[in-house]
């Protein structure tokens, strides 16, 4: 008897992204797969211009792909679609960094919750202000704010606002950038409770991208490490975190404040900026700042090695007795 085949939301496969400039191709995106389950999050975390935004870009249909598949909810796009105009994605929302930026600030909140109702979905007049109202109350916003204007809230308030805009036409997937990133420590817990509370509601998945690894232990089932464009590791967090099988995703482990003396860090700091992305050598794009690289890790790129759910792209990982 055949098993039964794991239950999946989101399916991405081999997806690649190249730039085009005068000095060189930038390949942003290197042939990147992951799945996620229905009421998952996958944490995508990295240093800044590893391809996390390109990929929520991707996974939004904000800029079209050169190769590789994105399948949400049973609906499959290629890159073979070039040209194609797509209609808007229903089953997905987001939610960016800084609502100050997101979110019109001349606009009421009625508005803003109710431009997707309106504009999608075709509802009209009082229907849109149950609706909207409804949405409000369910990131724990009551229905006086509706006709209040966005430049009025708090910060926590305005990405509150966000969410149920993000939320009003039922996404089956929510890509979060940053989402607490711009917002106090105090809020930032109370937006994070807010969204495992809107998970375990509704079912919706995140995609959550961040920099911040407490975050990624608080709300992520799974986390994926990207560095220059690629996975370098993934798995579940409780294991990465406690096993972690690449040097890069060691160093950021390394890398988090510790209050306890006995907890700190006793490997030096990662040395060293991320190659250039521009016309990438055949090699390990971390070996250049890796201490256990070797004459392997400068001649080829290692393939991402997937055994039981865990994944990492290394010669020489830590499991290994190499960790430090």
């Amino acid at each position: 008897m055949n098993a039964t085949p794991p239950v999946r939301l989101v399916s991405v496969e081999g997806l690649c992204k190249v730039y085009p400039t005068r000095h060189g191709a930038i390949k942003a995106l290197d042939d990147i797969s992951f799945q996620i389950a229905p009421g998952e999050t996958l944490a995508l975390v990295g240093e800044s211009g590893c391809g996390k935004s390109t990929l929520a870009s991707a996974l939004l249909g904000l800029v079209k792909f050169d190769a590789g598949t994105i399948e949400i909810g049973g609906n499959i796009v290629t890159a073979h679609l070039h040209g194609t105009k797509m209609p808007p994605r229903r089953d997905v929302g987001v939610v960016f960094q800084n609502p100050h930026s997101s979110l019109d600030p001349r606009m009421r909140v009625r508005s803003l919750v109710g431009e997707p109702l309106s504009g999608v979905l075709g509802m009209r007049g009082e229907a849109v202000t149950r609706r909207a109202g409804e949405l409000l109350s369910q990131v724990g916003l009551d229905a006086d704010y509706l006709n209040r204007y966005a430049h009025q809230l708090s910060g926590g308030q305005m990405q509150r606002v966000a969410i149920a805009r993000a939320l009003a036409l039922e996404p089956r997937l929510l890509v979060l950038d940053e989402p607490t990133a711009a917002l106090d420590v105090s809020v930032q817990a109370q937006i994070l409770k807010l969204l495992k509370a809107l998970q375990a509601r509704s079912n919706v998945s995140y995609v959550f991208i961040t920099h911040d690894l407490g975050v990624v232990d608080y709300i992520a089932h799974r986390v994926a490490v990207m560095y220059l464009g690629r996975i370098v590791e993934s798995g579940s967090v409780d294991e990465v975190f406690a096993d972690p099988r690449h040097p890069y995703t060691q160093a950021l482990l390394d890398a988090v404040p510790v209050i306890d003396p006995r907890r700190r860090r006793q490997s030096p700091p990662l040395d060293g900026e991320v190659p250039s992305p521009l016309n990438r050598l055949p090699s390990c794009a971390f070996a250049p700042r890796c201490g256990w690289a070797t004459d392997t890790c400068r001649a080829s790129d290692p393939e991402l090695f997937e055994v039981e759910g865990r994944a990492h792209a290394c010669f020489h990982p830590l499991n290994e007795g190499k960790s430090a």
